[in-house]
């Protein structure tokens, strides 16, 4: 068997100041910083990095293991984690080892390229289906791929690669891949704009900048919204959309929430419906990075879908989970949006699909948040995308 068990720079110091429990109380940004400082020493997992109220909940963060540049969790039905990290390795996180698993496909590890997201099938403990969404090709030309395997031991075997977008381009930027299982037992994929040409996403017969919706065997289903292919490729189910890295269905009412990344400013909570088109880089709410012009032709475009909500300050949106378990029983029905740059979670309160309400949570107490999740145990579960980044369970304290 082999393990890898890695020394990241965080958490001891913030150890000591918890026991210390002086007078003084350091900022999340502050216990943050000087956490980092922290080389001598690897701690054990798991390990409680952080402790706060919040407005309605006193929670504590758990940190469960070490990893380089985390994207995505899924949870295996024996309790262990199964952790995509971006430089291309799947790894079984079990009480902060991590065990390698071989049988990954090559990915074009690439800035924000690599392997991401995964996801487990329905009925995985009876067919062991796995799901990853990944950049594939070369240093001149990528695309955003998803395969699936069984996974058997310590590896994946079977594997195939179910679907790649149409159209390859230059490597680096807005890949998307967030996978998210209907009730009805067909996936949602999101693909990115890819960065260079944002007019791709209002060109729907281009895969850029759009959800899809696939059978689990990467096909068409029949009641797609352009199944017929004669208005748009037939894998899409809406479109318009810059860069998706939040998704989540609810399991009670279908709705299929999504944030995506804006340009400066115009990060966006979006509730998706099928057919639409939800505006980029047409309609938008953000600025030109080098002019702070307004970006787009109106910031709402008459048959365009405006977002629910629109982040301010920058959320830089990656990771969505709705909360429905009873663990955190003041946040239920509400929703989790990770945000990379302010390093910080929004915790959005949610009726008749307006957001009336948003809390910051963890504000730059463990570092650029890339996935949320609700795991089957009812506490949220957090990765941080960093090089020395880590999972995350954020329990009630």
């Amino acid at each position: 068997m082999s393990m890898i068990v890695r020394v990241p720079a965080l958490m001891l110091a913030l150890v000591a100041l918890l026991a210390a429990c002086s007078s003084e109380v350091d900022t999340a940004a502050d216990v943050a910083a000087e956490s980092r400082q922290a080389m001598s020493a690897t701690p054990a997992f798991p390990t409680t990095v952080h402790e706060t109220g919040t407005e309605y909940q006193s929670i504590k963060v758990v940190q469960l293991a070490a990893l380089e540049h985390p994207w995505a969790v899924a949870f295996l039905p024996d309790g262990r984690y199964l952790v995509s990290e971006r430089p291309g390795r799947l790894v079984i996180v079990d009480d902060g080892t991590l065990t390698p698993v071989a049988g990954v496909p090559d990915v074009a590890a690439r800035n924000q390229g690599g392997l991401l997201d995964v996801v487990l099938h329905p009925d995985f403990e009876s067919n062991g289906w796995v799901y990853l969404t990944y950049s594939l090709g070369d240093s001149s030309e990528t695309t955003t791929a998803l395969a699936r395997a069984r996974l058997e031991g310590q590896a994946l075997v079977d594997l195939e690669v179910l679907f790649e977008q149409d159209r390859r381009s230059g490597p680096g930027r807005h890949y998307g891949s967030r996978l998210a299982w209907m009730d009805d037992g067909t996936l949602l994929m999101s693909i990115g704009d890819r960065g260079a040409e944002p007019p791709r996403a209002q060109d729907p017969m281009d895969h850029a900048g759009s959800l899809l919706r696939l059978t689990e065997d990467g096909g068409v289903p029949s009641d797609n919204p352009f199944a017929d292919g004669a208005d748009a490729l037939p894998e899409i189910f809406s479109y318009g959309h810059r860069n998706i890295q939040g998704l989540v269905v609810h399991p009670d009412t279908g709705a299929i929430w999504v944030t995506e990344h804006g340009p400066r400013g115009g990060d966006e909570l979006n509730l998706v419906r099928a057919g639409e088109n939800y505006g980029w880089p047409r309609a938008g709410k953000g600025r030109d990075y080098r002019t702070e012009e307004m970006y787009g032709e109106a910031r709402s475009i008459e048959g365009m879908v405006d977002p629910v909500y629109e982040f301010l300050p920058t959320l830089a949106p990656s990771g969505l989970a709705l909360v429905t378990a009873d663990t955190f029983p003041r946040w239920s029905g509400n929703l989790l949006a990770g945000g990379l740059r302010p390093e910080r979670i929004a915790r959005l309160v949610i009726e008749d699909d307006v957001v009336v309400h948003e809390e910051t949570l963890l504000n730059g107490a463990v570092g650029r948040i890339r996935d949320v999740r609700e795991g089957p145990d009812g506490h949220i579960y957090v990765l941080t995308d960093e090089e020395e980044g880590g999972l995350f369970r954020i329990e009630p304290n």
